[in-house]
């Protein structure tokens, strides 16, 4: 069965609509089973194709996702609510301060003015020193770009922008740390079908600073591969990052079988917002659904370490 393109003839297929929306190829399977959205057509192969309107849909479910709500409620609701859900959330935080960095770096965007948006991030950086810059600057500055967005104000590739200039100025940064072999040896990664790796950057740029050696293996790293590069790299923590759209219960058994998989040395960390919404306990994961969660982490970490007598 063919889809049904929208004005513009355009029909996505699936690696499009992730790539667009920012949903994995999972999260899309499991909802179309799930909630009966999205509902792609067929393309003479049996491909899925995603029209440019569900796509939309797609965006606005995920960027509500990304400030706390549930995608069961979402997918029944048109663009048009999703929309005012988005405006009603921009405003209780649109009167809270006058002109910020935040404003000044969304305008950059929208102007098109990457050489200025890549000055900004390097000053706030140099004002601010690396840790204050993540902790303060950069969780604010996240949610403006997606408020902007549900304001129609920036495009999708004006999104792209903002994140690969934001990990450009992280990685100069944390590389303006000397490479030591520091400890706990961090080896950090997302799981197969999290494509998002800012989160990993942010926290290896608390770590560094604080004389950890952090290992990045980038995202989608398959469970088996993550165990060997834990024994090869002889890491003493593996910290694995989710973003909110990532499934729980995928997210979950991972983690068990991972754990499973691990010596029992080392610890297993799981971070991000996804973390906010697991409800029971995973024996032997710690949670950290706060970005600063990381750093008092690596403390407990630490006096675990020093208590047992071994030297760090």
């Amino acid at each position: 069965m063919n889809a049904s393109p929208d004005a513009s003839g355009v029909l996505l297929d699936i690696s499009s609509a992730e790539r667009e929306t920012g949903l994995s190829k999972d999260v899309l399977r499991m909802w179309e089973r799930r909630y009966g959205f999205p509902k792609p057509g067929r393309d003479d192969n049996g491909e899925r194709q995603y029209a440019v309107p569900e796509v939309a849909k797609l965006r606005a479910i995920k960027r509500l996702m990304d400030v706390g709500m549930r995608p069961g409620k979402l997918v029944r609701c048109t663009i048009e609510e999703l929309n005012a859900l988005g405006d009603r959330r921009v405003e209780r935080h649109g009167d809270e301060a006058g002109p910020t960095v935040e404003h000044d770096l969304v305008a950059l965007l929208r102007s098109h003015d990457a050489v200025g948006l890549q000055n900004a991030l390097a000053n706030g950086l140099m004002r601010q020193g690396l840790q204050r810059f993540v902790l303060e600057t950069v969780p604010p500055l996240n949610r403006a770009i997606g408020e902007a967005w549900m304001r129609g104000e920036l495009q999708i590739f004006e999104e792209h922008l903002h994140t690969e200039q934001l990990k450009v100025a992280l990685r100069t940064a944390i590389n303006a740390f000397p490479r030591q072999s520091g400890s706990p040896r961090v080896l950090a990664t997302t799981f197969p079908g999290e494509q998002h790796g800012l989160g990993l950057l942010m926290v290896e740029a608390l770590l560094v600073p604080e004389g950890a050696h952090c290992i990045s293996l980038g995202v989608q790293t398959p469970l088996e591969d993550i165990r060997r590069a834990a024994l090869a790299h002889r890491a003493e923590i593996v910290a694995l990052s989710f973003s909110a759209a990532f499934p729980v219960r995928q997210a979950s058994e991972g983690l068990a079988t991972l754990r499973r998989q691990l010596p029992p040395a080392v610890a297993l960390w799981a971070g991000g917002e996804m973390t906010r919404r697991v409800r029971r306990t995973l024996p032997g994961v710690l949670l950290i659904p706060e970005l600063a969660g990381a750093l008092a982490a690596l403390g407990g970490w630490r006096a675990q370490q020093a208590a047992a007598g071994v030297a760090t």
